[in-house]
């Protein structure tokens, strides 16, 4: 489909990504720390004569009306290393060949408000993963598969909406989408990314207060973590974003000392704090340096002051200091440094995944869902539910309903040697599950697992199950009154007991085992279960047929009587 594109056509400032199907790779695109990149950002289409008098060029000599900026202490030095991890690109991120691409989107990950022209280069297979990744909050990103275009992920994130009066919210709130993917980078092993503005129109964000809070906010990411990331592309698709990066990109990125005494007198008065956000002054916590224990503090109450108000003067805040705890101070941690820890600490939980991956338990290392992450996950699941023909799914008779138990909670049968995995669509099947717990799951429920003869068909691992169980929510888990597992072998057991331990403590404890089908009758009465002719086949196979008589035509189950030595006669 992707056709590279010569380096020579680059080089000479044309612009491939006006060509769909073209590949761009890395060392094709201007590095904003080359020699030679001050002129080789012209575009073909590109009318150079633009000009905005809102937007001064920032690399001009100041005014003779401007303050001079000579020994003032510059907030963003010259560091080469930063700079050669820079690249200026117009044209979409999606025909350059990177590790990650990222995609501005909103709440529910929707083709439509995606960014222009993705979903068409990605595929189809895009758009079904969005829709069964559970939604993404402001601030906040998520990793896909990329499939057609030729970068490996497609790393989404939700933009804010822009209001005068939330201006700091909103600045923030962006600064957070670009270190969300930036970590996301990071935390899967990822060193290369193209970002377009993740700003939109219809969310009335200004494009250069947007340009600088992108720009910072990716300055301040490099100066911790440059060693973990190779290429940063910032992508434009209009000259007027474009002219805004060329124009800022030396306040923040300076290439020479020049660059950098300019952009000292040129940068905006707040830049952010160490991670690029905006700081409000009224709303920081002010913690003082704590007097050492072994110094006492004495106060003497000021000349001429009554009696009844010593005191006051005693009981302020100072007087109060040294009693405090010094260890305090050492709660505060470095988010950064927090972050790191977390991605270390999730490093080792992922290898004792792999470890049980390997031991067949299946894919147990995705992300603990909040209540309404899974929440929206379930409702995009029943919505698609209701829309799916499921008949040839219903007709397997894997799972269906069955009248109500002792207790009078209803009951949901699964029947195990049913689920023939080889020729059933897991995704579908799901979609069928969702639909018919649906009605169930609203108030306490019982779930009736026959497992005879289900050991001779192929079974789902635990990342299956622990996906599902997420899908249909913490309603189910809540509601849950208990599983009856009929003819359980030791693997089966030892399947439940992975579950408790891997998966769900709480809702796999629920498990009641039964070896026969009378005592399964303690717990569901026989007329409220439709049960198949081999289930009963099984339990006479498996039980000897001791304690029970099965009638052939109506399957009812009669106690055996029990023979006792009078009724034996002997023989003449």
């Amino acid at each position: 489909m992707y056709q590279r594109v010569p380096a020579a056509v680059t080089a000479q400032g044309g612009s491939p990504a006006d060509n769909g199907d073209s590949v761009v790779t890395l060392d094709q695109v201007p590095r904003w720390s080359d020699a030679d990149c001050r002129s080789s950002f012209g575009y073909d289409n590109e009318d150079l004569s633009f000009t905005n008098p809102f937007f001064p060029d920032p690399l001009t000599s100041p005014s003779e009306g401007e303050s001079s900026s000579y020994g003032m202490v510059p907030r963003f030095p010259v560091d080469h290393e930063i700079n050669s991890k820079i690249y200026l690109w117009r044209g979409h991120p999606w025909n350059l060949e990177v590790d990650a691409v990222v995609n501005s989107t909103n709440e529910l990950l929707d083709e439509a408000h995606s960014s222009p022209g993705l979903h068409a280069a990605a595929g189809p297979g895009l758009a079904e993963e969005c829709t069964t990744a559970g939604g993404c909050r402001t601030g906040m990103a998520k990793v896909t598969n990329a499939y057609d275009l030729p970068a490996r992920r497609v790393i989404h994130t939700v933009g804010p909406k822009y209001a005068v009066k939330y201006h700091t919210a909103a600045e923030n709130a962006l600064s957070q989408c670009y270190r969300s993917c930036l970590e996301l980078l990071i935390e899967n092993g990822l060193q290369s990314i193209a970002m377009g503005c993740i700003y939109t129109e219809s969310k009335n964000y200004p494009r250069e207060p947007a340009t600088h809070v992108a720009i910072r906010t990716i300055r301040r990411f490099l100066e911790k973590q440059k060693n973990k990331i190779a290429a940063v592309v910032f992508c434009t698709t209009t000259s007027t974003d474009t002219e805004i990066y060329k124009r800022l990109l030396p306040l923040y990125f300076p290439r020479d000392k020049h660059e950098e005494e300019v952009a000292i007198s040129k940068l905006p008065a707040d830049v952010g704090d160490e991670n690029g956000e905006t700081i409000i002054d009224e709303r920081k916590i002010r913690i003082k340096p704590l007097p050492k224990k072994n110094i006492p503090i004495t106060l003497q109450p000021p000349a001429g002051l009554p009696a009844s108000d010593v005191g006051l003067v005693r009981r302020n805040s100072s007087y109060l200091d040294f009693y405090l705890d010094p260890a305090f101070m050492s709660l505060i941690k470095d988010p950064d440094q927090r972050r790191q820890e977390q991605w270390e600490k999730n490093a080792q939980e992922q290898r004792g995944w792999n470890y049980a991956k390997m031991l067949g338990f299946g894919d147990l290392g995705g992300p603990i869902l909040s209540a309404a992450e899974e929440y929206s996950l379930h409702s995009r699941y029943l919505a698609k539910a209701k829309s799916l023909n499921l008949s040839e799914i219903a007709e397997m008779k894997i799972v269906y309903r069955g009248g109500v138990d002792s207790e009078g909670h209803p009951v949901m049968v699964v029947v195990g040697a049913h689920f023939l995995l080889r020729c059933l669509d897991l995704e579908r099947f799901v979609h069928h599950v969702v639909k018919e717990f649906e009605p169930l799951i609203q108030k306490p429920y019982t779930i009736a697992y026959f497992h005879s003869a289900a050991t001779l068909q192929v079974q789902p691992d635990l990342g299956w199950m622990r996906r599902l169980q997420q899908i249909l929510g913490r309603k189910h888990r809540r509601n849950l009154h208990a599983i009856y597992v009929l003819h359980p072998n030791f693997h089966l057991k030892a399947t439940v007991f992975a579950l408790q331990v891997f998966v769900d403590n709480v809702t796999w404890k629920k498990v009641v085992y039964v070896d026969r089908l009378l005592q399964l009758f303690k717990y569901v009465p026989r007329e409220q279960l439709t049960i198949p002719d081999f289930v009963f086949q099984h339990d006479l196979e498996v039980n000897g047929g001791k304690g029970v008589i099965v009638d052939p035509r109506t399957k009812y189950v009669y106690h055996r009587p029990t023979v006792g030595i009078r009724d034996i006669v002997s023989p003449p």
